[in-house]
């Protein structure tokens, strides 16, 4: 198998803090940094969320402005995603960054349980945010974390309100939500492939110890893969990941092992269907 492996780094997210990891990076100038040196170790596309002062969660424009801004500075060529997710914000606000345009975008469009609350993605919000994206030209990245998910992106792409084929990411081992099944996993990858054809790339993340497992599966099967601070904190289960960079340098091992090359910024570009920087 020689298709390159698109590594995507999830920087910060939105709850781990510092007391987690001393290394999670939060304010703008630690993830530029923090992405850097991940973009160095192979990463070719940064899914990014901002913080406020206090690391809780914000959806500040200003702030992904100054983030987009360092990024395509220091990361030439780098694949740049903004998060939507709920917990920076509520309605709208999600989407208030969507105007700087990133490449991408995360795109959730249907809700599900987390470990204490509902993660809440309304219909109406979901059309929103995707006619936004589809406004300002951000490639969406379906954030699927049920079966359902990965269906409804597919009435939306045949509906119009997905333009192109969307990038699928599976997300497992949420607590409350779907746990990492080889089984169902493998269906996902057989959904995908029913509904956008079978050369139409798809991502996995895994969450916390699941993380690693989610990489393995997803490299040997011909997808892509993320990682990063966001999703898990540690490098195994007694030692703390001592950068997004170090998460970034696992993954690169196992496309090794898989015969695998790690993608470049211009071969991610071409395979998910962005234009060239």
């Amino acid at each position: 198998m020689t298709t390159p492996c698109i590594i995507c780094v999830a920087i910060t997210g939105s709850l781990p803090i510092k007391a987690d990891n001393p290394a999670v990076p939060v304010n703008v100038s630690e993830q530029i940094e923090s992405t850097h040196e991940a973009f160095e170790a192979g990463a070719s596309i940064v899914h990014a969320h901002v913080r406020n002062d206090d690391q809780t969660p914000s959806s500040d424009p200003d702030k992904f402005a100054a983030l987009k801004e360092g990024l395509k500075k220091h990361c030439p060529g780098m694949i740049i995603q903004f998060s939507t997710g709920g917990r920076s914000g509520a309605g709208k606000t999600r989407g208030g960054m969507l105007s700087l345009r990133p490449d991408m975008a995360s795109l959730s469009v249907g809700s599900n349980n987390f470990p204490t609350r509902v993660y809440e993605n309304p219909p109406e919000l979901v059309n929103w945010l995707a006619s936004e994206m589809k406004a300002y030209r951000i490639k969406p990245e379906i954030e699927a974390f049920d079966l359902s998910h990965i269906l409804k992106a597919a009435a939306m792409h045949e509906e119009g309100l997905i333009a192109e084929t969307p990038y699928m990411q599976f997300v497992m081992g949420v607590k409350n939500a779907m746990p990492a099944d080889r089984r169902v996993f493998d269906f996902y990858v057989e959904t995908v492939k029913r509904l956008f054809g079978q050369d139409a790339p798809w991502c996995a993340a895994g969450i916390g110890a699941a993380q690693i497992v989610l990489n393995e599966w997803a490299i040997s099967s011909g997808g892509h893969a993320r990682t990063g601070l966001e999703d898990n904190v540690r490098l195994n289960k007694t030692t703390l990941a001592p950068s997004n960079a170090a998460l970034v340098r696992k993954v690169a091992e196992i496309c090794e092992r898989n015969m695998r090359p790690v993608a470049t910024c211009t071969q991610a570009r071409s395979i998910i269907g962005l234009n060239p920087t």
